[in-house]
């Protein structure tokens, strides 16, 4: 199923939830991607200051990846329930 995030917040709660169903702690991932558990938080947080690199990095040590599609057409109510 196609999980979808249009803000960095929403991102980082799909980071958040792929890393605890991969039984990991912050800084375990952190461990995985090189980085330390505090660059992990603020990736989860969705904190602005994130760099794209990081992001990347944490895909692959969760072994997902990013995918680029135009944007679903809907109501914003509707796209709302789907978070």
């Amino acid at each position: 199923m196609d999980q979808f995030a249009r803000t960095p917040q929403q991102l980082g709660s799909l980071i958040r939830r792929h890393r605890r169903q991969a039984a990991l702690t912050q800084s375990q991932l952190g461990q995985k991607m090189s980085a330390r558990q505090a660059t992990v938080s603020k990736l989860e947080a969705g904190e602005p200051a994130t760099q794209l690199e990081i992001l990347m990095d944490a895909l692959t040590a969760l072994d997902l990846e990013l995918v680029i599609r135009p944007r679903t057409k809907a109501e914003p109510k509707n796209i709302e329930d789907i978070f």
